[in-house]
């Protein structure tokens, strides 16, 4: 890609709430005035330890695949969702990890209500307007509250056959509450607040089945029911990137079942001082009891460890040493929906209005760009006090076919490309 992405909001890009260009800023734009810095757009195919260098596949253009030496080398792959093996399941169930990804569900979320408005069978427009996310930690309790609130305050009026605020969304997780990684207060005020817009959650319950027409939940004592729906929202599970695992095979440094790879307490790849890796993809030997850390993979995190690394390779130019890498927890957040959110700030425990004000504030904090940040602020204001979301666009080219419906033969859905630009 040759944007950053703040990924925290790209479920609001999913539900229509903001626009791609809000959340993403191109790369040149960020580096304008770092005459020493170079953008090169490729894929990285394998990195070599030995030699110093990384190949990649540029991004554009039909060019040969090129070599870029390094002195030292920094890696922040990040992460993929998991599947836990069912890796069928990726081509039916959305993710919003992506611009790209984000974008498709938009489509395909509102294309479900439009598709419950041709259908005249009641039974298929319940399945048209039922809505399955899966996995209870942040991004599938916002998820599910956004579409929630997408049915229930932005688009009823705009629909003559059917009335959205009858949708369903299902929140289904495995834990025994939504929000496992927050106080059990909170996740009871999460939980609380998901029912009052609209959505159910399911803790206790696995997806255990996804298909096209559905999908089959297993609760905790092995019962199992099948919910016709047509849009399911994965947000369970991560995997590290594939990077890792090329990383892993050139050092030999060891990887967990999530495919992370080991560093050392100062990010470094073991044996390879001028190598460090930060992110979702690593795991952090404690520098105390020489442990292997699991940090939680969060934007924070990341964020203090990339300033870690920018320490270290400075203190390393300037013959100064660096203690190791310590991460500082600054607390979670999670919005639920309009004015509802909980915040684990350590001592300090909110939830509702004061708790959203304060996740409101981080997220424009930490997103690139002054404009960004202001255009946001912009939107979240207009949308809170007329409930509208002007990304409602659908922007892909998509072929729905449904075939044995109460609507008789099978019928192909077809949605027009169009383009916005800032």
């Amino acid at each position: 890609n040759n944007y950053h992405l703040f990924q925290p909001l790209t479920y609001q890009v999913a539900t229509g709430a903001l626009s791609p260009d809000e959340i993403a800023e191109p790369l040149r734009t960020i580096f304008r005035r770092d005459p020493s810095v170079h953008v090169v757009l490729g894929e990285v195919t394998e990195v070599d330890l030995v030699r110093q260098r990384v190949r990649l596949l540029p991004g554009a253009g039909e060019l040969e695949p090129r070599t870029v030496d390094y002195d030292t080398l920094v890696l922040a792959g990040g992460s993929t969702y998991s599947y836990f093996g069912h890796e069928e399941w990726r081509s039916v169930a959305m993710e919003v990890k992506s611009l790209d990804s984000a974008l498709v569900a938009r489509g395909r979320i509102l294309e479900a209500f439009e598709a419950a408005e041709l259908d005249p069978g009641a039974e298929a427009r319940a399945a048209w307007l039922t809505f399955v996310v899966v996995g209870g930690g942040p991004t599938g309790v916002e998820m599910a509250g956004q579409i929630a609130e997408l049915a229930r305050d932005t688009l009823p009026g705009d629909f003559r056959a059917i009335d959205p605020r009858f949708g369903r969304v299902l929140l289904v997780e495995t834990a025994d509450r939504v929000l496992p990684s927050f106080p059990a207060e909170l996740s009871a005020a999460a939980a609380d607040s998901l029912i009052q817009i609209g959505v159910t959650p399911l803790a206790r319950h696995t997806v255990v089945g996804i298909d096209s027409e559905g999908v089959e939940i297993q609760d905790s004592e092995g019962r199992s029911e099948r919910v016709p729906t047509r849009t399911v929202i994965w947000a369970a599970g991560v995997a590290a990137s594939p990077l890792a695992g090329l990383l892993a095979e050139a050092s030999g440094a060891e990887r967990d079942r999530a495919g992370r790879v080991t560093v050392e307490a100062d990010l470094t790849l073991p044996g390879h001082p001028n190598v460090l890796a930060v992110g979702d993809m690593v795991k952090v030997r404690n520098a105390r009891t020489g442990q292997v850390d699991t940090l939680p993979g969060l934007a924070p995190v990341a964020m203090q460890e990339g300033r870690y690394a920018g320490r270290l390779i400075r203190d390393r130019l300037a013959g100064n040493s660096t203690p190791p890498f310590r991460y500082f927890d600054k607390g979670n957040l999670a919005t639920i929906g309009r004015a509802r959110a909980v915040a684990d700030l350590g001592r300090v425990k909110i939830s509702g209005f004061v708790a959203w004000l304060a996740w409101l504030v981080v997220h424009l904090y930490y997103l690139i760009g002054f404009e960004n940040r202001l255009v946001v602020l912009v939107r979240w204001s207009y949308n809170f006090f007329t409930r509208g979301r002007g990304g409602r666009l659908i922007t892909e080219t998509a072929e729905r076919t449904r075939v044995g419906t109460d609507a008789g033969p099978s019928q192909t859905f077809v949605t027009p490309t169009s383009k916005r630009a800032r």
